[in-house]
């Protein structure tokens, strides 16, 4: 969370609260001040994970306040705040821009948590955006996480008509509004350049008839 130091007049409304959250209301960059809803407060289902001294912090402070997740995950509720940008990872994404955090095939890897309702929340919110941060790779990188398609049983935990930005450390790539053939090249442009011709070749097999 160091690249947020800098920043001012930051608000939190999250699932959870992670190490450095604490930190940042500490030292006022996240404050709150320009939310609609829960002005001024850090909002979570849970606050843990951090430093001794970041939970002496939080407890009993009136700066954050635990909700149920009937209320931190409603993306109407989500929505109210106006320039929500919502920062998932995920395991895979394919080039038509479905985006998997729970699953690999039928082997579950993880739940959901809350990446539906947070990119249902910004796509509703005024200015928001939704960004999945992943690396590019996996399994020390034989693995592309940028997939022409997704294997059959993947749990889709974001659908392609909800997907906004994809980041990975070659780049970012804009989805929204897009085609099919401009979010595949989109997406291949920020994919391992060692597996950037194959995702190519496939994309063309796909999306454009012969």
């Amino acid at each position: 969370l160091g690249v947020l130091d800098n920043k001012t007049d930051l608000g939190w409304h999250s699932e959870n609260t992670p190490r450095g959250v604490a930190t940042l209301v500490k030292n006022g960059v996240i404050n709150g001040k320009r939310k609609q809803i829960n002005v001024g407060k850090a909002v979570a289902t849970a606050v843990g994970g951090g430093s001794k001294d970041e939970m002496d912090y939080i407890n009993m402070n009136p700066q954050f306040e635990v909700y149920p997740s009937s209320y931190c995950l409603n993306p109407k509720v989500i929505s109210e705040n106006d320039r929500v940008v919502a920062i998932n990872s995920a395991i895979m994404v394919d080039l038509t821009g479905q985006i998997s955090a729970e699953s690999i095939g039928t082997k579950m890897m993880s739940g959901a948590g809350g990446q539906t309702s947070f990119a249902i929340g910004a796509y509703l919110s005024n200015g928001g955006r939704a960004i999945t941060a992943i690396p590019s790779t996996a399994k020390g990188g034989e693995m592309s996480r940028i997939v022409p398609q997704l294997t059959p049983g993947t749990v889709v935990s974001t659908p392609r008509t909800l997907a906004d930005t994809v980041v990975t450390e070659y780049g970012v790539a804009k989805l929204r509004g897009k085609t099919q053939r401009e979010r595949a090249m989109d997406l291949i442009g920020v994919a391992h350049p060692d597996f950037r011709a194959e995702l190519e070749k496939e994309a063309k097999r796909l999306y454009w008839p012969s």
